[in-house]
């Protein structure tokens, strides 16, 4: 997996959330990051942490040259948390699955 490839992915994330209006200029408190839930459930929106977790994991995993996940998928969740009516909903879902796809390992 090329880690040109995942910036890249990571960049159409934030796109298709800025296009739909789901990007925040505003980090959440700081009590929200404190969250001992998945997804900081308790804490924050499924979006919100989208924005404000993982995505800043990933860059500053790229950005250390640290080891990135295996069999990693991200979309499944956003199936179940996001209402279908969510702007962008669709679009969101496409790139969050290719997105995933850069970390699943090829089948024999």
């Amino acid at each position: 997996m090329s880690s040109q490839m995942i910036f890249q992915r990571l960049q159409q994330v934030e796109a298709v959330m800025r296009e739909h209006g789901h990007w925040q200029s505003q980090s959440p408190e700081a009590h929200a990051f404190a969250s001992t839930e998945p997804f900081c459930l308790d804490t924050m929106e499924p979006l919100q942490w989208l924005q404000w977790v993982l995505m800043p994991r990933f860059y500053a995993l790229l950005e250390s040259g640290a080891p990135l996940p295996q069999n990693f998928a991200i979309a499944p969740y956003y199936e179940v948390a996001l209402p279908t009516d969510t702007p962008g909903y669709a679009t969101l879902l496409l790139t969050l699955n290719k997105f995933d796809a850069l970390f699943q390992e090829p089948t024999a």
